[in-house]
């Protein structure tokens, strides 16, 4: 099973979500003072818990590009968007994000039109 990070600036609706399609999901608002984890505590969060990072900060994507992984990212390219209509899309891109996931992708970036794996 995949389990997931998500990053403070993504709703926290999101891991509840999740957790509802049998996935283990957690939201950075749920460690003590999460709201101010650093991008680097998130990674060593993920790291050590085999997560994921969920996120729409791109700090994530370029410290993948330059240290790969773990933890593995998947990168949110949406822009400013509604959290039913981002929810949306990632429930239209779940099962080939986890199928991704599973066969060694490391990284995924989705956004409105196309899924890319790394």
């Amino acid at each position: 099973m995949h389990r997931f990070i998500i990053d403070t600036q993504l709703p926290p609706q999101l891991a509840a979500w999740l957790n509802t399609q049998n996935l283990d999901a957690i939201h950075t608002t749920s460690f003590p003072n999460g709201h101010l984890l650093t991008d680097a505590t998130i990674r060593k969060v993920a790291i050590e818990e085999k997560h994921i990072i969920i996120t729409k900060d791109s700090d994530f994507y370029e410290h993948f590009l330059a240290k790969g992984a773990p933890p593995s990212v998947l990168l949110l390219q949406f822009g400013n968007i509604r959290n039913d209509d981002l929810l949306y899309h990632i429930e239209q891109a779940l099962p080939n994000i986890t199928t991704l996931f599973s066969s060694s992708a490391n990284l995924i970036i989705l956004d409105r039109v196309q899924l890319i794996a790394y």
